[in-house]
This record gives C-alpha cells, structure tokens and sequence, in this order.
C-alpha cells in the first residue's frame, strides 16, 4: 500500500477589525496557499455571506471532482489508445442544507464531460472509460454521494 500526504495553509484574510465579534463583523475570505503554488482567493458561498468573486469550498469540490476524473479518465484513454484531442467539462453539483437527518450536505454531482477524439479511436471504448475512470477517481471513492456521468464525445474530422 502507498500511502500520499498532502498539506496546505487556508490563510483567513477577513479580519475588518474586530475579529469575529458578531457575524455580520468579519469577511468570510481566505487564500489557499501551498509552497512553489500560486495562492487561490477562497470565501464562503455568497449565499453565507461571502465573496462571489472567490472561489468558496462546494467551488472547490466540486472542482476536484472534475479534475480528478478528467486526469484519470486521459491515463485510461491513453494506455487504451484512444487518442483525445480535446476535454471541457461543465460539472454541476447539488448541496442541501438540512434533510431533516443531516447538516447541510452535497447530494449529488454530475459531470458532464464533453470529449473530441481522433478518427482513430473508438468511440465505444472512450465512452466506457468514464466508468473506468470514475471507479479509479480518489475524490469520487471518498464523498459520500452519487457522481453521475453524462459525457459526450464526437470525433474530431
């Protein structure tokens, strides 16, 4: 077994001068920053208060989700020789903040990958490597909700 070991600052830069004395007080921003990276401007959901122009936590999620089937799913491709020449997923997700049973929580995702290969390449076998991917995704095997898949992929001519 390999084990990897990841570590970051979050950096809370929404300090206004009085801390958090009441929550109306303080900004919700923050940077996400690691050594030899560049930093990410983070905040709360605008729905919490936060800054629309960061990038907030279900951002983030939802985002790594994404690039994690996307890295996966182009290893398969290659090592199955199916050649992608291009990748633009528009991923979405649904959060709910309170079910009765459970805090605010995802409820699911949907990635919707749309994917240009050579003439070469077969189709069928491209579209069931998202499966493949989405099983060895890291991300998608630690969240505790459904990831669908809804690619779609078109030959390059």
């Amino acid at each position: 077994m390999r084990e990897h070991n990841y570590a970051v600052t979050i950096n809370w830069i929404g300090n206004t001068g009085e801390g958090t004395a009441s929550y109306t007080a303080y900004q919700r921003d923050f940077t996400v920053e690691s050594p030899g990276k560049a930093p990410i401007p983070g905040s709360a959901d605008p729905a919490f208060r936060g800054n629309p122009e960061c990038w907030n936590p279900e951002d983030m999620l939802l985002a790594s989700i994404s690039a994690c089937h996307k890295l996966w799913y182009l290893h398969l491709c290659a090592v199955n020789n199916v050649c992608v020449l291009e990748y633009v997923d528009h991923p979405v997700g649904r959060m709910i903040e309170g079910d009765g049973q459970r805090k605010g929580h995802f409820k699911e995702a949907e990635l919707r990958p749309q994917v240009v290969i050579s003439s070469q390449s077969d189709r069928d076998l491209a579209m069931r490597l998202h499966d493949d991917a989405h099983h060895e995704c890291f991300i998608a095997n630690s969240v505790n909700f459904p990831i669908k898949c809804r690619a779609v992929i078109n030959y390059r001519n």
